[in-house]
């Protein structure tokens, strides 16, 4: 994957550079030895890897602005960082580049109960945002899968998701304001805590933009009442396909479960005996989970189970209490930890129509067959959010590149079909040379236009999204 060549005044400037970085803060909050910014020299795409120029950690929206008053008064780009869990290289340094990383901003602002929100500082964890309001009766409804570890800021980078996405939305749906500072310091509201802001939805334009427009420091989040139970089902098929057509023969029920996770046989063979949750012998199962009280959860498994009975299911496997719905959800929560166990692999994410579902398991068995490399499928099949794991040996010559054209066919695939890219990893430095297979030039060049009012002199997250040759010529003009 090409990166732009560093710029040689940039490193020239070095010493000048972390100087005034030091003067606005804290000793301990400038890193720019060798050996510690290797810290910093990659996100989860582990593949391609830079050192930066330094790393900064402030403590405040104030300490923020402050250093991108600098970079921006240097010329220095900056990438912003959450907690560098990007599987889309979303958080991949220049080497001429500044890491803003936001873990130091973790604090909870503000919690309102009455109105449904929580306000905070954006360093802080996924999970721990439920953390903080679950003794109330309330959670935080996004959870992707690295929840544990990833950052709000990263979240609202990438408009994540996760398993119940299906019912309660991603980021965007759950978002309400965030403080955006821009890249020379200037410090905006955008939204806050109310439904909708008048005027044009900057909001949304924020949600997703991938640190191309402002780095966000504080996010104001919906919370949710916890629902009175919660049930999940297994259900075991002898196809991908069979398993694609029952999953889209429930969502044409107009039924709303809360999560409908898809694994298939590697997976599950993986899974199995990493977690021992006990999933059957089966080419392809399903976990679907519904929500409410005790009759809303049988009406609703009713229906579901009565369409899953249409496709001739290996089995069917209800949980009857709290220990047997953990086991079922426990291969699936594994699923990624049990793939590394197998091989290296590189876990895509697209996005397509649930009807779709059949036809791109099949054509992506074919991809895969035709390439020689096994993939792996583990998903969120309720919203059709793809996630392939392409398993290759990255210690072999070519590999990498072998797995990198398969995903890249897939993703195309995805496109073709009537999808997107990305689902919640993001665009990065994964998929960006891929955008003109999605955008037609005009519609990349609007997006640009819009990036050129927020980052006229495109310092914020270099080599991110749009394709090489633009930027490049973007940041020369």
């Amino acid at each position: 994957m090409q990166m732009p060549e560093p710029n040689a005044a940039i490193l020239s400037r070095k010493a000048r550079i972390v100087e005034r970085l030091r003067g606005v803060l804290s000793a301990d909050a400038v890193i720019d030895e060798a050996h510690e910014v290797r810290a910093y020299e990659c996100d989860a795409l582990t593949a391609y890897k830079c050192p930066p120029l330094a790393a900064v950690l402030p403590s405040s929206t104030e300490e923020v602005a402050a250093v991108l008053r600098i970079c921006h008064d240097e010329g220095v780009p900056v990438v912003p960082r959450g907690s560098g869990t990007s599987l889309a290289g979303g958080a991949l340094p220049t080497a001429d580049s500044v890491i803003l990383g936001v873990a130091r901003l973790n604090e909870v602002l503000e919690t309102d109960y009455d109105n449904r929100f929580i306000r905070v500082q954006t360093g802080r964890t996924n999970l721990s945002v439920t953390g903080a309001v679950e003794e109330n009766g309330f959670f935080y409804a996004p959870d992707p899968s690295s929840q544990l570890a990833c950052a709000i800021a990263g979240n609202i980078a990438m408009n994540s998701g996760g398993a119940h996405c299906l019912k309660y939305g991603v980021t965007t749906n759950n978002l309400l304001g965030v403080t955006l500072v821009q890249m020379d310091g200037t410090v905006v509201e955008l939204g806050g805590a109310h439904l909708d802001a008048g005027g044009l939805d900057l909001l949304g334009l924020a949600c997703g933009s991938e640190g191309q427009l402002g780095v966000v420091t504080e996010a104001t989040l919906r919370i949710l009442r916890k629902p009175e139970g919660a049930r999940p089902v297994l259900m075991g098929f002898s196809s991908n396909e069979v398993a694609g057509a029952c999953v889209s023969d429930i969502i044409k029920a107009g039924v709303l479960p809360v999560a409908i996770e898809f694994m298939d046989r590697p997976c599950i063979v993986a899974c199995e005996a990493f977690a021992h949750a006990g999933y059957p012998d089966c080419e392809a199962l399903l976990i679907v989970e519904v929500e409410g009280s005790d009759a809303e959860i049988d009406e609703q498994l009713g229906l579901i189970l009565q369409i899953a009975r249409r496709h001739d299911p290996v089995e069917l496997r209800e949980a009857k209490d709290a220990d047997e719905a953990g086991r079922i959800w426990l291969g699936r929560k594994s699923a990624f930890g049990a793939m590394g166990q197998i091989n290296d692999y590189m876990c895509l994410d697209g996005t397509i129509p649930v009807s779709e579902l059949p036809h791109v398991l099949r054509r992506i068995r074919e991809l895969s067959e035709g390439y020689g490399l096994e993939v792996a499928n583990v998903f969120h099949a309720g919203d059709g959010n793809m996630h392939p794991l392409i398993l290759f040996n990255a210690n072999e010559e070519g590999q990498l590149e072998k797995a990198e054209a398969l995903g890249a066919d897939i993703l195309r695939l995805c496109v073709e079909v009537g999808g997107c890219l990305t689902g919640e990893h993001g665009v990065g430095i994964e998929k960006r040379d891929l955008m003109a297979d999605q955008y037609a030039p005009a519609d990349l060049e609007a997006q640009m236009r819009v990036k050129d009012v927020f980052d006229p002199k495109w310092l914020l997250n270099p080599a991110k999204v749009f394709p090489l040759d633009a930027s490049a010529q973007r940041r020369a003009a």
